[in-house]
């Protein structure tokens, strides 16, 4: 009975290294069968299943990877550095602008309210008010210092600007290049109105600086003319006497 078993047993062992003997032959031959050209490819046809999601064909080249338009690619970040460089330069200057146009009226107030008070204030009046004048000039001094600062680093950004607009247009990257000079011009325009509005101040400054030299020149006159009659007062009731 254990002889049979070991029969058995020792058959059917014999009958599958058979099944496997064979079903390995029919795998060499059915690849021996395959086409010549599919052979020679099998194994980058197995290499491209596991990589060929993210690797760029050499046989055909992206439109998107020509020299032609990573070129354009580059050009157009430099252009938008550029435009953030002038926006940040441009408001920059233009908010100091505006702060030392503030500074220059609060002098002219102060200045006319010294004018209008010439002749009609006494020494310890004279002296605070004074005290302000000084306190509003050095203010605006110190703005327009400010704004010579801010004015050098917004040309440097124009420059930059300028020739980023001008590089873009050699790249054929017309629109990149058309917004960098609209968008330099806009920068411009605003940094020239915020620039008339504190022309207007110094023009209305002087002025009142001239009117307060005449009227200090008035007041100096009437003082001596006053003077010189209190001097002549005695001398006339003398001559009556």
């Amino acid at each position: 009975m254990a002889a049979l078993r070991r029969g058995v047993f020792g058959f059917r062992s014999f009958r599958l290294s058979s099944f496997l003997l064979n079903s390995s032959r029919q795998k060499v031959v059915s690849r021996d069968r395959v086409p010549f050209l599919f052979r020679c490819n099998y194994s980058k046809l197995a290499l491209g299943v596991g990589t060929g999601l993210c690797a760029v064909p050499f046989s055909k080249k992206s439109e998107d990877l020509t020299h032609e338009a990573l070129i354009k690619r580059a050009v157009s970040l430099v252009t938008n550095s550029a435009n953030t460089y002038l926006s940040q330069t441009t408001l920059a200057l233009v908010d100091t602008l505006t702060e030392y146009t503030k500074a220059l009226y609060t002098l002219i107030s102060i200045q006319k309210r010294y004018v209008g008070l010439i002749g009609k204030m006494n020494p310890n009046e004279e002296d605070a008010i004074w005290q302000l004048v000084i306190r509003s000039r050095v203010e605006v001094n110190e703005k327009q210092e400010d704004c010579k600062r801010f004015e050098s680093n917004w040309m440097n950004a124009v420059n930059l600007s300028e020739r980023a607009a001008e590089a873009a247009y050699v790249a054929g990257a017309d629109q990149a290049s058309v917004f960098a000079r609209s968008h330099l011009q806009m920068s411009q325009t605003q940094v020239e109105e915020a620039r008339q509005l504190s022309l207007k101040a110094e023009r209305m400054l002087a002025e009142v600086q001239a009117d307060e030299i005449r009227r200090t020149a008035q007041q100096a006159e009437t003082s001596e003319s006053a003077a010189g009659l209190e001097e002549e007062i005695p001398d006339a009731y003398l001559r009556e006497d």
